[in-house]
C-alpha cells in the first residue's frame, strides 16, 4: 500500500493528504499543491479586488491594469471626468416642434424624435395634390416630372400608390414610367424648335438656346448608329453633349453609355456628361450647367 503524506494547500491552508510519490516530484520541482481543483483555479487567478471611485461597488481588476484612478465601469468613467470637466458636459437643445429638452449632438438637428420631424411635414389631401398638379401643368404648360414637385412626390405615392397614378388622377397622361423606358418618350418641343425626348432634355435644350450657345440635336456618332442627344460646333475638337437620365437604373441604358464613351475616346470626341443631379432641384440648374458650360459662356 502506498504511503501517504500529509499536506497544506497552497491556496487555502486545508491539510489532505497525497501519495509519497506525487508529493516528493512536487517538492523536487517546486511545484504548489493544491487540495481541489477549484483551489487550483482560483490560485492562477491574479485579480485583485478594487473600489469603484464613483459608485463604490467591488470589482476585480488584473494588477497591469491598475491605474490612479479606478472605475467599475465606463459610465461612471464618464460621470466623474463630466463633472470635473465643465466643456465634456452634454449639451441640450429645444426640439421645435415639441418644446421638449434632448440632448445635442454633430449636425445642426432641430427635432427630438423622428416622430416630431415626420410630424412637421405638410400633409395634403388627395384633392389638393390633385390641384397642386393641375397648377404646375397650366404653370409649365406640360406634365411635370417628379422631382420638379418633389415636396408632393412622398405624398402622391401614399395616396395614389405611385406618381404617374397622381398625374392620372388629375386627368392628365403620365411621362414615361419605369416599365416604359428604353422603348417609349415623351415628345416635348423646345423653344428653338428642337424636338426633346423628355422634360429633362428640355430643360438642356432651352437653357443652351437661352445662353446663346450653338447646338445640333441628335448628331450621329461615328461610323455608328449611335446618336448624341447634341453636338456644340467647336473648331479643334467635336463636341458632343449627353443627358444619362437612366444612369444606373437600367442595365441596357448603362452598356450604352458605356459604348458611347469609348466611341468618344476611339474618335477623339469631347463629352459633356449630363446627369439627373445636375438639372435637380432646378433652383440649383443654373449654376450647375454654368460650371459645365463655362467656356462656351466666357468666350
Amino acid at each position: 500500500m502506498a504511503k501517504l503524506r500529509e499536506v497544506s494547500c497552497a491556496f487555502c491552508g486545508k491539510r489532505f493528504f497525497r501519495k509519497s510519490g506525487q508529493f516528493n516530484e512536487a517538492k523536487k520541482f517546486g511545484w504548489k499543491q493544491f487540495c481541489s481543483l477549484k483551489c487550483l483555479s482560483k490560485d492562477k487567478i491574479k485579480k485583485q479586488a478594487l473600489v469603484c471611485e464613483n459608485c463604490g461597488k467591488s470589482f476585480l481588476r488584473q494588477p497591469s491594469g491598475f491605474s490612479p484612478h479606478n472605475y467599475c465601469s465606463r459610465s461612471c468613467a464618464m460621470v466623474v471626468n463630466n463633472r470635473n470637466d465643465p466643456k465634456r458636459k452634454p449639451q441640450f437643445k429645444t426640439c421645435i416642434a415639441c418644446g421638449k429638452q434632448f440632448r445635442k449632438s454633430s449636425g445642426n438637428i432641430k427635432y427630438c424624435s423622428t416622430k416630431c420631424w415626420g410630424g412637421r411635414k405638410p400633409k395634403y389631401t388627395s384633392q389638393e395634390l390633385i390641384n397642386i398638379i393641375k397648377q404646375e401643368v397650366q404653370s409649365l404648360c406640360r406634365i411635370p416630372s417628379r422631382r420638379e414637385i418633389s415636396k408632393i412626390s412622398d405624398s402622391c405615392k401614399k395616396s395614389f400608390g405611385s406618381w404617374n397614378n397622381a398625374i392620372i388622377a388629375a386627368g392628365f397622361e403620365p411621362n414615361r414610367s419605369h416599365s416604359q423606358r428604353m422603348y417609349k418618350r415623351s415628345i416635348a418641343k423646345a423653344a428653338d424648335g428642337h424636338i426633346c425626348d423628355s422634360i429633362s432634355e428640355l430643360l438642356v435644350d432651352n437653357w443652351f438656346y437661352k445662353n446663346n450657345i450653338p447646338h445640333e440635336r441628335d448628331v450621329f456618332y461615328p461610323n455608328t448608329r449611335h446618336k448624341a442627344d447634341w453636338a456644340i460646333p467647336a473648331k479643334r475638337r467635336k463636341i458632343f453633349v449627353e443627358y444619362f437620365g437612366l444612369a444606373n437604373d437600367s442595365p441596357r441604358y448603362d452598356r450604352a453609355v458605356r459604348e458611347k464613351i469609348k466611341l468618344c475616346r476611339k474618335s477623339k470626341i469631347s463629352l459633356i456628361s449630363i446627369y439627373p443631379q445636375d438639372l435637380y432641384p432646378k433652383e440649383f440648374l443654373e449654376e450647375k450647367l454654368r460650371n459645365k458650360f463655362k467656356i462656351f459662356l466666357t468666350s
